[in-house]
């Protein structure tokens, strides 16, 4: 798959690594839908990079917004080959806090933005590569989501972020053999510290100590270097059906 005159669709495209993917894309001539709702910020992308992307305002966890996205994408470039699930949150909460056990409604949303949401894109942007042409090696597309090393390695108050995340590390594998009759690669990146906007409003303490927890290099993922990751997945045919650790040898300790 080249990414030149290729469709992709980007989920939390309107900033951090989604808007890093999206910038990659433009620069290699692919045309990019942004799936988000922080309008504003999207549209100041849109105005900045052309005709090239279109933003879509939606919520991953509604069903009726995503497909309404999909479609609207569809109508105005005419194909879908890339699905990029980079929409995600990552609010803390201890299992058993101060104020008694975690609120399901907690546990309940970012299993539905970081788990669902990732389904929701997915199925609905599978079912478009299908009509795509296949490529001389039969390929349709590539669908790449964004897991977390805390689906490995959770901190403590993080069991809801680890839990969605391992949820979508788990379903990488099923997935891809189900695609794989159809031609469609889908592989999931697991990133270690990011500057992305999760990060964006701690104290410059916080942000060197997290820093300074990372082996080689010690400092914190530029958005860039993971695009950079995706870029090569979309570009490599052999890449299916795996988790790629990108985390500078960062191992994260219990709290």
């Amino acid at each position: 798959m080249e990414i030149q005159n290729c469709v992709a669709i980007v989920t939390g495209g309107a900033s951090g690594l989604g808007e890093a993917c999206v910038r990659n894309f433009v620069t290699n001539g692919a045309k990019v839908s942004i799936f988000d709702f922080a309008e504003e910020r999207a549209r100041k992308i849109c105005s900045e990079l052309g005709d090239a992307v279109l933003f879509c305002n939606t919520d991953v966890t509604d069903e009726k917004t995503v497909k309404a996205a999909v479609d609207q994408t569809t109508d105005s470039f005419g194909k879908i080959h890339l699905a990029i699930n980079c929409a995600g949150v990552g609010a803390p909460a201890k299992v058993i806090g101060k104020e008694g056990p975690m609120p399901m409604d907690h546990f309940n949303k970012v299993l539905q933005i970081n788990l669902v949401g990732t389904m929701h894109v997915i199925r609905l942007a599978a079912e478009k590569m299908l009509k795509n042409t296949p490529t001389k090696d039969g390929e349709r597309g590539v669908i790449i989501n964004t897991a977390s090393i805390a689906a490995f390695e959770g901190q403590i108050g993080q069991a809801a972020y680890s839990a969605s995340k391992a949820g979508v590390v788990g379903m990488t594998l099923p997935i891809a053999r189900e695609f794989a009759d159809y031609g469609i690669r889908v592989v999931t990146i697991a990133p270690g510290i990011f500057e992305t906007p999760m990060l964006a409003g701690l104290p410059e303490k916080a942000r060197e100590s997290l820093s300074k927890m990372v082996p080689f290099p010690s400092r914190l993922g530029k958005p860039s270097e993971f695009a950079l990751l995706v870029k090569h997945i979309i570009e490599n045919l052999m890449m299916n059906g795996c988790t790629i650790r990108l985390d500078a040898a960062l191992r994260m300790a219990g709290k």
